[in-house]
This record gives C-alpha cells, sequence and structure tokens, in this order.
C-alpha cells in the first residue's frame, strides 16, 4: 500500500472496496490504458468490468439496488481510477451526477424508472449544461424548451458531453420562460428535462443529433461531444423534479458533487505522476549514481510528495462535508482548485524528471502530461473556482454593523 494519500476514519466495508478497486486498476486499468489512449479506443472491457464490481451503483440507494454508499467512498475510487486512466473516471463521473441528481431531485415516479438501471450500469447517464458560445456564463443559455400540450419542444446546441455518444440518459439544462414572467432572473427560468436516446452517434432519436466525438489533446478514449436538438420533443414527466425553473439549483447541486469528483481525479493522476517519477528517479544513472540521489531530484520528489498529500486532504474534507448534508460549496471550489493546480504541477515535475524519456509515447507520463490540463477547466475554471470561494468567504466573514 503506497504511503501517500491514506484516509483515515474508514469502515472496514470502505477499506474493502476501495481496495478492490485499486487492484482492478492495478491488474485491469494500468496495463493497457497508454495503448488504449493512443488509439482513441472506448474501454469497453474496462467499463463492463466496473459494472461487475457494482461501481456504477455505488451511490444510488440499497432500495434501488445500489451499494448506498458515501460521496466519499465514491470520491476515494475516483482517486483510484483515475490513477489508472483518468478518462474511465470520467465515464462514471457524469453517470453518477445524473444519479445523484435524480436522487435529491427527482420525483418518486423518475426514481423509480430510472435509478434501478442507473445502478446496473444498463442506463447510462450524461449531462449538459455548457454551449458553444457561453463557457463558464451559465446565464447566457439560449436552448429553450416550449409547452406544447404534455410536451415540450427543445431546440438549441449544446456543448462538451462527456459520454454524449456512450450514454441513453442525458440531463439537459434549458431555458423555459413557462410560469416566469419577462424580467425574472435567467437562473429561476431554467429546467432540467431527462432525455432518452439511443447510444451512438447521427440523428439518435426524433429531434436529437450526436454529431460525433470531439478530438481531444488528451482525455481519449471516452467521448465528448456536442448535442442539437431541433424540435425534440419530451413529455412534461421528464422535468426533473416534475416542477420548471428549477434547473440551475439542480445542476448546481450535481457540480458540488462533479467538482469533488475533478479534484478526486487531479489527486489520482498526481499520485500516479509521483510514482512515476520516484520509480523512474531510481532507476536513471547520472554521474555514477542514480538521479534521486541528487539533492535537486529530492527537493522535486519532497515538492510532489507535499502537493499529493495536501490536495487530498483537502479532497476528503470536501466530500465528507457534503456527506453530513452541509453546505460545501466552499470546500468542494477550494478542493477542486488545489487539486487540478497541484496535479498540473506534480505531472509536470514527474516529465522534467523523466528528461527526453518523458517526451516519448512509450512512457506513460506523456499521456498524463497531455492529461493533466483537462482538470483546470472541467468543472469549472480555476478563476470560476475563486469567484466561488471569494464571494463565500466575504459571507463567512461579513463585517458586523
Amino acid at each position: 500500500m503506497a504511503r501517500l494519500a491514506q484516509t483515515a476514519g474508514l469502515t472496514d466495508v470502505q477499506q474493502e472496496i476501495l481496495s478492490t478497486v485499486r487492484d482492478f486498476v492495478d491488474k485491469e486499468i494500468i496495463p493497457v490504458a497508454t495503448e488504449l489512449e493512443h488509439r482513441d479506443k472506448y474501454p469497453q472491457q474496462i467499463v463492463d468490468g466496473l459494472k461487475e464490481l457494482g461501481l456504477f451503483g455505488l451511490m444510488i440507494p440499497e432500495e434501488y439496488g445500489g451499494l448506498g454508499e458515501s460521496l466519499l467512498t465514491y470520491a476515494l475510487c475516483v482517486e483510484e481510477i483515475a490513477r489508472g486512466w483518468m478518462s474511465v473516471s470520467g465515464i462514471i463521473n457524469t453517470h453518477f451526477i445524473v444519479a445523484y441528481m435524480l436522487k435529491q431531485h427527482g420525483t418518486q415516479e423518475q426514481k423509480d424508472h430510472f435509478l434501478p438501471r442507473m445502478a446496473l450500469g444498463e442506463v447510462r447517464g450524461a449531462f449538459s449544461m455548457s454551449e458553444p458560445a457561453l463557457g463558464s456564463d451559465v446565464s447566457a443559455i439560449t436552448s429553450k424548451a416550449v409547452r406544447d400540450g404534455d410536451e415540450y419542444v427543445l431546440n438549441g446546441q449544446k456543448m462538451w458531453l462527456t459520454n454524449g455518444g456512450s450514454s441513453n440518459l442525458v440531463a439537459v439544462l434549458v431555458r423555459s420562460d413557462e410560469g416566469h414572467p419577462e424580467g425574472t432572473a435567467p437562473h429561476k427560468s431554467m429546467t432540467t428535462f431527462l432525455v432518452e436516446k439511443e447510444p451512438g452517434f447521427g440523428e439518435v432519436r426524433p429531434g436529437l443529433t450526436i454529431p460525433g466525438k470531439i478530438d481531444k489533446m488528451g482525455y481519449k478514449g471516452v467521448d465528448t461531444t456536442e448535442l442539437i436538438m431541433d424540435g425534440l420533443r419530451v413529455p412534461a414527466n421528464r422535468v426533473l423534479g416534475g416542477t420548471t425553473g428549477r434547473g440551475f439549483y439542480q445542476m448546481m447541486d450535481g457540480v458540488e458533487v462533479g467538482r469533488v469528483n475533478v479534484a478526486a481525479r487531479g489527486c489520482g493522476v498526481a499520485q500516479r505522476a509521483f510514482e512515476l517519477g520516484v520509480s523512474y528517479a531510481q532507476q536513471r544513472h547520472t554521474f555514477g549514481k542514480p538521479i534521486a540521489q541528487h539533492q535537486a531530484i529530492q527537493f522535486k520528489l519532497a515538492e510532489m510528495a507535499t502537493k499529493v498529500e495536501a490536495a487530498h486532504a483537502m479532497m476528503v474534507n470536501a466530500a465528507r462535508k457534503k456527506d453530513s448534508g452541509e453546505r460545501n460549496d466552499l470546500e468542494a471550489g477550494m478542493a477542486k482548485y488545489l487539486a487540478s493546480e497541484y496535479c498540473k504541477e506534480v505531472v509536470e515535475d514527474a516529465f522534467r524528471i523523466h528528461g527526453g524519456y518523458g517526451f516519448s509515447k512509450e512512457y506513460e507520463i506523456e499521456r498524463l502530461y497531455r492529461e493533466a490540463p483537462m482538470l483546470l477547466i472541467g468543472e469549472g475554471t480555476a478563476e470560476i473556482q475563486k469567484m466561488i470561494i471569494g464571494r463565500r468567504l466575504l459571507e463567512e466573514y461579513r463585517l458586523q454593523g
């Protein structure tokens, strides 16, 4: 067991789950990750293995066939999976954001319909907020839903859907002005729709098109797509929670879970980069001795390990805060910000330790070097996290009188 990133106070069940996941990562993911990533190949065999382990139902309540575990357990599993290959952790992240939103905000009929099949991995989730022109400004969403009898008609274009092609359930955030008079704040006139579709690309149901995979620098294997709605008809009973105008709050609740997840991914990638760096430093010789014996390299390893430990501690704190039922946007923002920044720095230091070999596709660190930047922007950029953190601090430390 690695010395770094240990978590105190885990139950025997949590420890058993993590041990099983770590063993799966070491045997089934790490040996094939780089080859699959270079081919940009969807890791179907790995996904099937995650299904068998029950990970698609990890946080889904037992009454719906899941394991009913905490966000902390889930985040620690994500950390292990990202240590093996970050793309695989992305496959389960969006699934769990949708499952969490259903559990917290869905109607009883929606929970009964979706959650048992999500727990088995038969229904796989994706969620969609971003659009081509808005970036982090969610209030600028232009995709729209208009009521037509017992249905809504959706039109618009969405962007950056992880699992956009492989999923068969998408939580889509759009504007819905019904019941919200002109002048209503934008975030109070948004609704989340649960859109069922066929997996794949092209027209996956009437009025809904997934054009194809976006070619990315890193984060390969997992499909990232656009989503185009052109007269897409969705039954009114597929409004998440049954009431329009609550979509922004539902999505932000899900994003808090997603930010803990991204922090966990950063921790996992940083751990792997440290493992590769400390191992290579003991194998590579210069000036008659392993480079690990040079003070300059020892300083790098010390800094890397400290960053891994600090990021892990903040991620665990954010997960535990959410599990307690308390507001955790401050802790999640801090954890996401720190873990993603430290991940980039630890990966770069491991890359430097590898020297010229780090630039070769034969070495795993090359893949990590391309993957780490995605964490800087996923689930909100560093700048967005700083805005959230700053505003919350001013709330907490507001001067009296």
